[in-house]
């Protein structure tokens, strides 16, 4: 399955290091990662799928597919800015949310509305049905894979 990884693109070495873990433990289990492309979570995801063998999709921003970061398999450009938050959310049969800002908040909300299962894992304190607060990456992928 295709998970989105959402989360901050400027990080603590601590929500680096959980991010990667989480795209690592769905990488083992033979799902995707998608994301935003850039760094931060989007990026530390990517790494940890990467390095576990896994696939990963960037949708990013702007024009330019070099402008994703070096672990991301697939890069979609879409020109759209942060209204490609949607694309991000649409394309993951679940969502994983890592820490974040503004944009992580918006594909929350994104997610909410497509009913997609959300594992938070340090961010927003939204108390809404759907979203599952969880303590580690692992637990933050079990829970989408009960969820779907």
């Amino acid at each position: 399955m295709r998970v989105s990884v959402i989360g901050g693109s400027t990080v603590t070495d601590e929500q680096y290091r959980q991010a990667r873990t989480v795209g690592r433990v769905l990488a083992r289990a033979g799902h995707t990662v998608v994301c935003g492309g850039l760094g931060g979570v989007m990026e530390a995801a990517c790494e940890g799928a990467s390095d576990a063998g896994g696939h990963t999709i960037g949708i990013v921003p702007g024009e330019q597919r070099a402008a994703a970061n070096d672990y991301v398999e697939t890069v979609i450009a879409t020109g759209l800015g942060n209204a490609r938050n949607v694309l991000v959310v649409m394309n993951g049969a679940a969502v994983v949310a890592v820490d974040g800002g503004p944009g992580t908040l918006s594909e929350l909300g994104h997610a909410l509305d497509m009913d997609r299962p959300i594992a938070g894992l340090g961010t927003h304190a939204v108390e809404a049905d759907g979203i599952e607060h969880v303590d580690s990456p692992e637990a933050a992928v079990a829970y989408v894979e009960s969820a779907v």
